[in-house]
């Protein structure tokens, strides 16, 4: 079958590989879409980071490895002593393995194992024909959810574990920074939470544009004084959350200058530099920097609910490629913000 493999920094190549078969506890599942994300990119201009370069403890896997951690696809075999699941069933996978004994893992918060892997950055992954995953990474898609949709339940979980950890609820205000997939699934996630006043802060006019046609209100920080609107337009309350997708300086400084008091903001970005925080307002205001790391099992049945309720729409930022084309047309095209989401078909 073809897969896309990872070999190192700039070297994607689609290979012949062995169609996977499953085995106890595992199921085989044919790969609908799988999405390219930022860690993705990561690895491939800069890696490996994530990719082990030695066997994953949990996984025992290592470079070279089949990318993909995002994906959707159809159960065609199922492995001995699996129940609940048929050939057939339509899944999303939250490709996370946990060690289930550190003490994050036994609190329930296996989100943050510190042992984490990832199927498609510590295993053979999702960007291929077939793959093989366990049972217990699971999440049957309604009917009226597609595939491809479901490719997108991993990175918008992502945002909906931080839209919840915001505790924003109906008739507060709140602002998300950086107007990429994660913050147009913090978008989503707030509105499908009940959150109606949200505005996006987004310098870029493509992006800004994408999401307006969602229906988001955006603003533009190059053209506006952000805190100064914020506070105007809550009577000088500030926001009830605040949500940095954006992972730079600029971003996290006016984030941290339109928080209320004692409200958060959430921090659900990948900062490449370290990053200079102004203290003095969390001090005076009493409000708290939150990281976000994501997802558990319940905020992929929160996304899944949604999507079949007809939350979440993806005209305008998504684009959709064949496995051939995964390193021009995704990869490059990624990097070179040509396009804001790519899902990998590698039916064509």
């Amino acid at each position: 079958m073809k897969a896309a493999v990872y070999y190192g920094p700039n070297r994607l190549e689609i290979d012949d590989v062995i169609e996977p078969e499953p085995g106890p506890g595992t199921v085989k599942v044919k790969v609908g879409f799988n999405g390219i994300c930022g860690t993705d990119l990561h690895e491939y201009f800069a890696g490996p980071i994530f990719v082990p370069t030695k066997p994953h403890p949990l996984t025992n896997r290592q470079l070279p490895l089949t990318m993909g951690h995002e994906f959707s696809g159809t159960i065609t075999a199922v492995g001995a002593g699996v129940r609940g699941w048929s050939e057939g069933d339509r899944v999303a996978v939250e490709p996370i393995y946990k060690c289930g004994r550190c003490q994050p893992c036994r609190a329930g918060n296996y989100n943050v194992c510190q042992q984490i892997g990832f199927h498609g950055l510590m295993s053979d992954g999702g960007m291929a024909e077939y793959t093989v995953v366990p049972a217990d990474m699971l999440h049957r898609l309604p009917e009226n959810v597609s595939l491809e949709l479901g490719a997108l339940v991993e990175p918008m979980s992502v945002a909906y574990h931080a839209a919840a950890l915001g505790e924003a609820g109906a008739g507060d205000t709140a602002l998300v920074f950086g107007a990429g997939p994660i913050g147009i699934g913090l978008w989503f996630a707030l509105r499908g939470r009940g959150v109606e006043d949200v505005f996006v802060v987004e310098p870029a006019a493509t992006r800004r544009q994408a999401i307006e046609a969602l229906g988001a209100k955006t603003l533009d920080p190059t053209q506006s004084d952000v805190p100064a609107f914020v506070s105007d337009h809550t009577a000088g309350a500030g926001a009830d959350a605040v949500f940095d997708a954006a992972g730079v300086t600029p971003a996290v400084r006016t984030a941290l200058a339109c928080v209320g008091s004692r409200k958060p903001m959430v921090s659900v970005a990948i900062y490449e530099r370290p990053i200079e925080t102004p203290l003095l307002n969390l001090v005076l205001n009493e409000s708290r920097i939150q990281g976000s790391l994501c997802y558990t099992a319940a905020d992929f049945e929160a996304v899944i609910e949604l999507m079949a309720a007809g939350i979440y729409d993806t005209t305008g930022w998504v684009s959709r490629i064949a496995l051939n084309d995964v390193v021009g047309e995704g990869f490059e095209a990624l990097h070179a913000g040509a396009k804001m989401k790519v899902l990998v078909d590698p039916a064509i």
